[in-house]
């Protein structure tokens, strides 16, 4: 049964994947496109507005009948994948078919039966396939070619080795013999011989070449309002190492300030910098530059202190009020040496002691240069806090208007998503990591799971009966929040 269960099925989820993956973007991607373009036309008719910006209405005008034509080709594609589903299941159901009367096996009723639309199916493609083509004779490889979809992604400028068959086709046909309507502007042109790949570069040149000017005249209208050196790259001419590990950018619209938080490895892997200014350059803001270094984590129930030395992994704004961050136990076991920090700002910038955390040195220099006049508020936490179980997590992303942060271990293979307003108190609740494992009680939080095993010898015996990837979804335990 290999051909009908093996060979058949093989063509048809081949050729039905790359209709999935070509359409997941495409409807979205190409109305975009047509959209924006066209906001931008309107844009360059009102010239008493607009005109200063170098915006040119015929050349946008090419740009969208550049992205009509794309539409055409990527359309055109997909007739082709949809047809060769159809020819290939059809032929090759026939084929096996045949076979099985040449051997004189038994033949199964259903395989009998065909319509008069399957035999058109197998008639296209005999047609299509064993077809005299002398131009095709001296072509490199081979004169077989089963495979048609793949010729439409290729990114070389040689025609189509199978085109589609426009013979018969009236419209074409009209139109290639009228020329007011090949001239006409209403009418995408259509390229049958050229790839999906061609259509798209030169769809893409149109594009940037009407926006060239704009893009100039707007960049010269902009000027460097202040700098502060952060980093040299690993690319630049001195070969300096890149020095910060994470660069996260936010802006607070409703404070009008700009934040960045990042890492300087090599002078400490245990402090976290936030950078803040003004977004009027006129003005200043207190504690500019602040390193934060995590000292202690207590438990709520027992008033444990976990205490070690933590290494910032990554970290990111949650919302204008809050950061999360991945911690690292320099020296916790493997497994239970991740934490996941929700980190208040509040307690960052603390109004009352904002004078003994002043940044004392000059952003003219580079900061790894005058590390030692950064100051450093180390911050014990109470709650807001959880241990990371069985994890390597080691990115991070919050979205505080969805109340969700998102951990990723090391490995991207490991998910985790947490729903962060279930407790404002949502720390791991236990006495001791001895004692949590013993118990192994839930937690005070929602936590949905997708993962593929980061440890299989510890789920070797489940292995057998268990999918690669696994979701799993803890249930809040009623007593915890009461």
């Amino acid at each position: 049964m290999f051909w009908q269960g093996g060979l058949v099925a093989a063509c048809h989820l081949d050729d039905d994947n790359d209709t999935n993956l070509f359409l997941l973007r495409f409807d979205s991607g190409s109305e975009s496109l047509l959209y924006h373009l066209s906001e931008l036309k309107g844009m360059a008719s009102w010239k008493q507005k607009y005109e200063p910006l170098g915006l040119d209405a015929a050349g946008i005008e090419d740009a969208i009948t550049a992205v009509g034509s794309f539409i055409l080709k990527a359309n055109e594609l997909l007739q082709v994948i949809d047809s060769s589903m159809k020819n290939f299941k059809a032929f090759f159901r026939w084929l096996y078919v045949a076979m099985l009367r040449m051997t004189e096996d038994h033949v199964l009723p259903e395989l009998n039966k065909m319509t008069q639309k399957d035999i058109t199916f197998v008639a296209e493609f005999l047609t299509e396939h064993f077809n005299e083509a002398p131009d095709l004779y001296n072509r490199k490889g081979k004169y077989f070619n089963v495979e048609k979809v793949g010729q439409y992604l290729k990114d070389e400028d040689d025609d189509l080795v199978s085109p589609p068959n426009t013979e018969g086709n009236q419209w074409y046909d009209f139109l290639q013999n009228s020329s007011h309507l090949k001239e006409s502007p209403l009418l995408f042109p259509y390229y049958p011989r050229k790839s999906l790949h061609f259509v798209k570069r030169r769809m893409e040149n149109i594009i940037d070449q009407c926006l060239q000017k704009p893009a100039d005249v707007i960049g010269k209208s902009m000027n460097q309002a202040i700098c502060i050196p952060l980093y040299r790259d690993a690319r630049s001419e001195d070969s300096t190492r890149r020095l910060f590990k994470f660069p996260f950018l936010w802006n607070n619209k409703t404070s009008n300030l700009h934040y960045l938080l990042f890492t300087i490895l090599e002078d400490s892997l245990y402090k976290m910098c936030i950078l803040r200014r003004h977004t009027d350059i006129s003005q200043s803001v207190s504690n500019g530059l602040i390193a934060i270094k995590f000292g202690s984590f207590t438990y709520a129930t027992t008033e444990k202190v976990r205490r070690s030395t933590y290494s910032c992994l990554d970290a990111q704004f949650y919302d204008d009020e809050t950061v999360t961050v991945v911690l690292k136990d320099t020296v916790g076991r493997e497994g239970r040496d991740r934490l996941l920090v929700q980190l208040p700002l509040s307690l960052v910038y603390n109004c009352e002691d904002s004078a003994e955390y002043q940044f004392t040195g000059t952003y003219s220099a580079r900061l790894d240069e005058q590390w030692g006049a950064i100051p450093t508020r180390t911050m014990h936490f109470e709650k807001h806090w959880r241990l990371l179980e069985s994890m390597k997590a080691q990115y991070v992303a919050g979205n505080g208007f969805r109340k969700v942060s998102c951990v990723l271990s090391s490995n991207l293979r490991h998910v985790r998503v947490f729903e962060m307003d279930i407790d404002d108190e949502w720390e791991l609740d236990e006495s001791s990591d001895e004692e949590e494992e013993a118990s192994n009680k839930p937690v005070k939080i929602k936590e949905e799971v997708l993962s593929e095993s980061e440890t299989e010898s510890q789920q070797a015996g489940a292995a057998a009966l268990a999918p690669d990837i696994v979701i799993k979804v803890e249930k809040l335990d009623p007593e915890l929040d009461s």
